[in-house]
């Protein structure tokens, strides 16, 4: 075992695990390293330099999680089949009960590992993270270990080793459960973190996904990387189409005689499209989930009040390369409610400024159905900037109990 601490300044934190480790033995290793470039990828390279030349699987876990004995015998035997190089359990949490914020952000998190991850495994596709995972030692080395360059270091090796033409395994049984953010600007942040680290992967090896370089990547594989990534890259388009709207609405309002209402169709595509995602969102939480009807809203507000987050780490992470990795805070205070306002501003913003061209739209003659359809549209666009707004307000209330939501209960096998 194996506890690396890089970059913490304050000997208080790192310290008392350091004793702890010493009182355990001689099996359980501390390593304090500051500076240590490379964020968390730099660590874990760091720590794979230290480790035993006779072990032959590297098994990671996040320093916040709790995790069962069984997790390495269960999981372990897998590697016997030489062709298998990462074995993953999911990334799980065990604070969903703490309050409602909790059980709204539980509730998001889950779809993810209990429908695109069991999905992706029937294509040898999954996405790898960076926690409850294990690794084949050799492998690691063969490919220099995880990428410093990378801020999603742990997807970014997973596609590398499939490139290989190597297999992972994926189980939805939870072997461990850490905690989640405590805070709606945490969580927006950490979502920030996997989508700008989803366009760096994108970038770097859009010819292996494309088909265009050389790999060992099927079909099936590269069909669920760029589809798994494609909403998210929608996001960032949705709003350039949110700033286009407002100021379009502007030009009808000041300008009547010259800005006519778009036409039917280009408000009825993205409403279709918003109609689509809800009714299978719906569907996926109530079947495959298990989720009840309140849960199911509760993932849906919590997943749309990320959109504006992912709009500009997308944005971002096509015109910049250089964002630093950013640890997500745990057991941080809650947030008063002016810092909750302020953290959602933006969103605030936007929605106000779509509610604005939809009231002042709705002064003219509403008539027409195109303006009919323009101004519903106008208000769907605003939703996820509600919902940022609403989640904000939710987590600065930490007294609001879980119960609000409820527990969801295991999914189905």
């Amino acid at each position: 075992m194996i506890v690396i601490d890089n970059n913490t300044k304050d000997p208080d934190v790192w310290q008392p695990v350091q004793a702890h480790c010493q009182k355990l033995g001689e099996r359980f290793r501390f390593f304090h390293e500051d500076p240590l470039a490379g964020y968390k990828s730099g660590a874990l390279n760091y720590a794979l330099a230290q480790t035993s030349p006779l072990a032959e699987v590297v098994a990671c876990i996040d320093s916040d999680y709790t995790v069962e004995p069984a997790w390495l015998r269960d999981l372990a035997p897998q590697f016997a089949d030489p062709s298998i190089a990462i074995v993953q359990a999911p990334q799980d949490y065990r604070d969903d009960s703490d309050n409602a914020f909790k059980a709204m952000c539980y509730a998001e998190y889950r779809g993810f590992f209990h429908i695109g991850m069991i999905t992706r495994n029937e294509r040898n596709a999954i996405i790898q993270h960076g926690t409850m995972t294990m690794v084949r030692r050799s492998v690691l080395e063969e490919m220099n270990g995880w990428s410093a360059w990378c801020i999603t270091e742990d997807a970014e090796l997973g596609l590398r080793v499939f490139a290989q033409g190597l297999q992972a395994s994926y189980t939805a049984h939870s072997y461990g459960r850490g905690l989640m953010p405590d805070t709606f600007s945490d969580f927006k942040k950490q979502r920030y973190r996997w989508a700008y680290g989803a366009v760096q992967i994108l970038r770097r090896h859009a010819g292996k996904l494309l088909g265009f370089s050389a790999s060992q990547l099927t079909p099936g594989q590269r069909y669920h990387f760029i589809a798994g990534w494609l909403p998210w890259i929608a996001d960032g388009a949705n709003l350039l189409f949110t700033a286009a709207a407002i100021c379009w609405s502007l030009g009808m309002i000041l300008a009547p005689v010259d800005f006519d209402p778009p036409p039917l169709v280009i408000s009825l595509l993205p409403l279709s499209l918003f109609i689509f995602k809800s009714a299978k969102l719906i569907y996926l939480y109530r079947y495959r989930v298990r989720a009840s009807s309140r849960q199911t809203i509760a993932a849906g507000m919590a997943g749309l009040a990320l959109g504006h987050t992912i709009s500009k780490a997308i944005m971002d992470g096509f015109f910049t390369t250089d964002k630093p990795f950013f640890r997500t805070p745990k057991r941080a205070h809650s947030q008063a409610w002016l810092k909750a306002i302020s953290d959602s501003r933006e969103e605030a913003l936007l929605m106000l400024a779509l509610w604005l061209a939809a009231a002042a739209l709705m002064q003219q003659n509403v008539d027409s159905p195109d303006l009919l359809v323009w101004i519903v549209l106008l208000l769907v666009q605003s939703l996820p900037y509600l919902s940022a707004v609403i989640v904000a307000l939710v987590s600065a209330m930490p007294q609001l109990p879980a119960g609000l939501i409820g527990r969801l209960k295991l999914p189905k096998p």
